[in-house]
């Protein structure tokens, strides 16, 4: 028997919360993890206390044939990655990895291209979180390295704007 390899054990763990989403579109999971150790985890879902996609049984951005990555503001939800950084002290954050995992709710078919969107990015920058790793199929991932791929790299973030 073959032992499964360290990220992919923790993507097959953050693919497990990713089950507990409630999003009608795509549902996402992820595990903020530091010196093997799961800090805390985060799955896409309405702010504790409201009411979710599921609960309401439309998706408001559906609705609305919003294209994927755009108009976050009118989404219900918070992003997997925020819920998993709010769960989480930054002391326990800096120099962690933060493992993603993202389904799409109609298909079931694993989010091949997922990556953060770009606040989820400035959390996980401000976060000191070193890291990201995101499964693109059941045994093959991508590995981000915040400080050169979206900080030092990365223009997604309002730089090629002047912000």
């Amino acid at each position: 028997m073959d032992r499964r390899d360290k990220h992919n054990y923790y993507l097959d763990i953050a693919q497990t919360v990713l089950e507990r989403g409630t999003c009608l579109r795509r549902n996402y999971g992820s595990i903020i993890v530091k010196n093997d150790e799961i800090i805390s985890t985060g799955y896409t879902g309405a702010p504790r206390g409201r009411k979710n996609c599921m609960d309401l049984g439309e998706c408001r951005r559906a609705k609305l044939n919003v294209p994927r990555g755009e108009r976050y503001e009118i989404c219900r939800s918070v992003h997997s990655e925020a819920n998993a950084i709010i769960s989480a002290p930054r002391r326990d954050m800096i120099g962690a990895t933060l493992y993603l995992v993202g389904r799409d709710a109609t298909s079931g078919e694993l989010v091949h291209d997922a990556t953060s969107c770009a606040m989820c990015k400035r959390l996980i920058i401000n976060a000191g979180i070193e890291n990201v790793i995101v499964r693109n199929t059941n045994d093959e991932y991508t590995v981000i390295n915040v400080e050169k791929d979206w900080i030092e790299n990365d223009d997604s973030l309002g730089d090629k704007f002047g912000y």
